[in-house]
C-alpha cells in the first residue's frame, strides 16, 4: 500500500480513538450529574452527517469533516451558539443550572481522559515492549560535536557521562535535553581518558534553535550503509547494504555525519558518491529527494541496551515517561513564538508524518500516546471555544461568586472560534507550503 494511505489510515484511526475518548470525558460526568447531552459526534457534521442515530435524549453520529468532535450539552454556550435555547429560562437538566463544581468537572473531563490515556498507553508499551537505551559504555566512540560546542570545550569522540551532576541514562537524549531542559553542566569523557565538567550557557536551547543547530551531538558512526529505503533515490541509483562511502563530491568521508551534511547541503544538485563494495570502487551520481536525503541508514557501531519492566515498574516508568513528554512539549512551546518556530508549525500533514510509512503497532501506539498528551495541553489553553476557556470562566465564577455575563461569554466564544480557525488555517497552510516548495 502507498505510504501516504498507510499514514492517513493510522492518523484517522488514532484521532478517532482519541476524540471519542476525549468526548466521553465530558459525556460521562455530564450524565452522572443528570445533565442532558443532545449530541455526541465523532468529527463535525456541518450541514449533514455520515451516520446518526438517536438513543434516548442523545443523538450519536459521525460527521464528514475530520477536524475533531464534540458533545452538545444543553444550556451551555459552545460552538453551536444556540441563542434560542439560552434565551429561555434555565431547566434543571441544563449545564447552566448545575453547581459550579459539577460544571468544572464536566469541562475538565476531556483533558483528564487524554492525560490518563497517554500515561496508560506508555505504561502498556513499556510493559509489553520494554525500552531501549544507549549508555556511555555501549557507545565507546562517542559523539561528533558541532563546531559551536567545541568552543565550549567539547571534543569529537566525547562520551556523555552526567548532565547537571546526574548520571545520564540514555546518551542519545542529549540533544533533546539541551533544547528543552535546563542544562547547566555536562560531564564528558574525552578520548584521551580525561573527564571534564563543562558549563553550558543558560540560553543554549534558544541559541541553538535560532541557529538551526538541533543536533549538536551526533553519534560517531562509520560511513557504511546498513539500510537502503525502497523506492528511494539510493535504491534507484543502485546503492546496496554494506557499501562503504569513501568520497562525497570529491571530499574524503570518514564518518556518517560528514556524508549526511554534504548531502543536505547539495541544494538540489546531484551528489557524487564514491563507494567501496567488496574491494571494488564504484561511482554514483544521485539526486536527493525533496527533503535533501537519498534514503540510506548507517550500520551502527554501538550497542543498544534493552530493558524489560514488571507491571509495577511499567506503571511508575510509564507515568514518568508521560510526564516528561508533557513537560518537553510545554517547554518547546516557547519556540513557536519565534520567527523560526512559526514556520515549523504544522497541521494534519505534520501530525500524519509522525506515523511510519509501514504499519507498526509499537510506533502507532507511541504516536497515539504523544498526540493524546498534545490534545490535553492544547485543550486546556485559556482560549475561548476550548475547554480551557470554559474553565477560566468557571474559575472566575467560583472566585467572584457570580456568573460571567452571557453576552460576554457569547462574544468570547465567537472570538475564540475565529482564533482557532485562523490557527488551523495557518498550521495546515504551512503543511501545504512545505509540500509545494520543500
Amino acid at each position: 500500500m502507498d505510504p501516504f494511505f498507510v499514514k492517513a489510515i493510522q492518523l484517522i484511526l488514532s484521532l478517532s480513538i482519541l476524540i471519542v475518548l476525549h468526548e466521553l470525558g465530558h459525556f460521562i460526568p455530564a450524565k452522572l450529574f443528570k445533565t442532558r447531552v443532545e449530541k455526541f459526534y465523532l468529527f463535525f457534521d456541518v450541514k449533514f452527517s455520515l451516520f446518526k442515530k438517536k438513543i434516548g435524549e442523545t443523538t450519536y453520529g459521525i460527521g464528514w469533516l475530520p477536524l475533531g468532535g464534540y458533545v452538545k450539552i444543553s444550556g451551555m454556550i459552545d460552538e453551536s451558539m444556540d441563542k434560542e435555547q439560552m434565551a429561555k429560562p434555565p431547566e434543571p437538566w441544563e449545564f447552566r443550572s448545575k453547581p459550579t463544581w459539577q460544571r468544572l468537572i464536566i469541562m475538565l473531563g476531556g483533558v483528564t481522559v487524554n492525560i490518563i490515556l497517554g500515561f496508560l498507553i506508555y505504561t502498556l508499551i513499556l510493559f509489553n515492549y520494554g525500552r531501549d537505551f544507549v549508555t556511555p559504555e555501549t557507545m565507546p566512540d562517542g559523539f561528533a560535536v558541532h563546531e559551536s560546542f567545541k568552543e565550549m570545550g567539547f571534543q569529537d569522540g566525547d562520551q556523555i557521562l552526567k548532565v547537571n551532576g546526574e548520571p545520564f541514562e540514555n546518551v542519545t537524549d542529549i540533544n533533546k535535553y539541551l533544547l528543552l531542559r535546563d542544562v547547566t553542566t555536562v560531564e564528558v569523557l574525552h578520548q584521551n581518558g580525561s573527564t571534564e565538567t563543562i558549563s553550558v550557557p543558560e540560553d543554549i536551547g534558544m541559541t541553538n534553535f535560532k541557529a538551526g543547530i538541533l543536533e549538536p551531538f551526533v553519534p560517531l558512526v562509520n560511513p557504511v550503509i546498513d539500510v537502503v529505503a525502497p523506492d528511494s533515490p539510493a535504491e534507484k541509483a543502485g546503492l546496496q547494504k554494506e557499501d562503504r562511502i569513501v568520497f562525497v563530491n570529491g571530499e574524503e568521508t570518514n564518518f556518517w555525519h560528514e556524508f549526511t551534511q554534504k548531502v543536505k547541503s547539495s541544494t538540489d544538485e546531484p551528489v557524487s558518491l564514491v563507494v567501496e563494495r567488496n574491494g571494488e570502487i564504484i561511482n554514483f551520481d544521485i539526486k536527493p529527494d525533496e527533503n535533501n536525503v537519498i534514503g540510506v541508514a548507517p550500520l551502527l557501531n554501538f550497542d543498544v541496551v534493552h530493558k524489560k519492566y514488571t507491571l509495577w515498574e511499567s506503571i511508575t516508568q510509564g507515568s514518568s515517561f508521560g510526564y516528561d513528554i508533557l513537560r518537553d512539549y510545554v517547554a518547546q512551546f516557547k519556540y513557536v513564538f519565534t520567527q523560526e518556530g512559526a514556520t515549523q508549525v504544522g497541521g494534519f500533514g505534520a501530525i500524519g508524518n509522525l506515523f511510519p510509512d509501514t504499519w507498526d503497532w509499537y510506533s502507532f501506539w507511541m504516536t497515539t500516546a504523544f498526540i493524546s498528551i498534545i490534545l490535553a495541553f492544547m485543550n486546556i489553553l485559556p482560549i475561548p471555544a476550548l475547554d480551557g476557556g470554559h474553565v477560566v470562566f468557571l474559575l472566575y465564577e467560583m472566585v467572584s461568586g457570580r456568573k460571567p455575563n452571557e453576552k460576554v461569554m457569547e462574544y468570547a466564544q465567537m472570538i475564540g472560534f475565529f482564533i482557532l480557525i485562523a490557527l488551523v488555517l495557518f498550521a495546515n497552510g504551512n503543511d501545504v507550503y512545505r509540500w509545494l516548495f520543500g
